[in-house]
């Protein structure tokens, strides 16, 4: 069992009071193949385990447990606003918001792409699962549109997730992506995949939805979840896998 948690911070010009963070594998208490912080609730880990692991996570983080909005994430692009009254209602969404102060939107990923937001005065975060099939659809449009400020007022951070070095996707995964804007057609090349396939990059793609609806500062992209097994989980790499956690709240 790990001792310390250990968590990769964004370098972003976010205002003081907007903290955010995505959690490695290590410092929980979770067992071989979870091994061991292990935040995910539905990969047939040990729940008190996971139980255990939420808590020590709401302690490093200084939030309390019941102010952490977890979601029901399904690779869709269903948008929840998070308040005081709904906080523990558990929705089934792959992306959320708030504006309210001392609570902590989750997102939970072992290769899919977390993306978070804030606006320049922090008064509102929000955080996106960009998975290929959430990003595809518009999770990330979706989000900003929801969060109900213009968009040349947010700002954007990419938080670890599958490299375009290992992420080998079919061509139908390319064609969705050009089909709702042709410069996609970049993030794709055929070096290093199998005969018909590509190389996607999902950094890359997550930038341009995020500057085509109008975000004009992001941050991050860069640490690959498959090729680094010591901090992070990676569902292509091991199958079944823990998951981490990326969050976001103000002050």
């Amino acid at each position: 069992m790990s001792t310390e948690l250990s968590l990769i911070k964004p370098e972003w010009p976010a205002p003081g009071k907007v903290t955010a963070f995505t959690t490695t594998r290590t410092g929980g208490v979770s067992g071989p193949p979870w091994n061991s912080l292990n935040l995910g609730d539905h990969v047939d880990d040990s729940a008190e385990d996971v139980r255990e692991n939420r808590a020590l996570l709401a302690q490093v983080s200084g939030l309390q447990e019941r102010n952490v909005a977890w979601l029901r994430q399904v690779h869709g692009v269903d948008v929840a606003e998070i308040t005081h009254q709904n906080i523990n209602d558990y929705p089934e969404a792959d992306a959320s918001f708030t504006r309210e102060p001392g609570l902590a939107c989750a997102i939970l990923s072992a290769d899919c792409l977390p993306v978070v937001l804030c606006d320049q005065t922090g008064s509102l975060v929000g955080a996106a699962h960009a998975g290929w099939r959430s990003l595809c659809g518009g999770v990330l449009e979706n989000l900003i549109t929801r969060m109900e400020v213009p968009a040349h007022r947010l700002i954007a951070w990419l938080g670890p997730a599958i490299g375009p070095n290992k992420f080998e996707v079919g061509p139908e995964v390319r064609d969705a992506f050009i089909a709702y804007h042709s410069a996609a057609n970049g993030a794709f090349v055929a070096e290093g995949a199998k005969a018909g396939h590509y190389m996607a990059d999902i950094y890359e793609l997550a930038r341009q939805r995020l500057q085509a609806a109008g975000v004009r500062i992001v941050s991050g992209g860069g640490l690959c979840t498959v090729t680094d097994a010591t901090r992070f989980y990676s569902y292509r790499r091991d199958g079944q896998t823990g998951r981490m956690a990326t969050l976001v709240w103000m002050r």
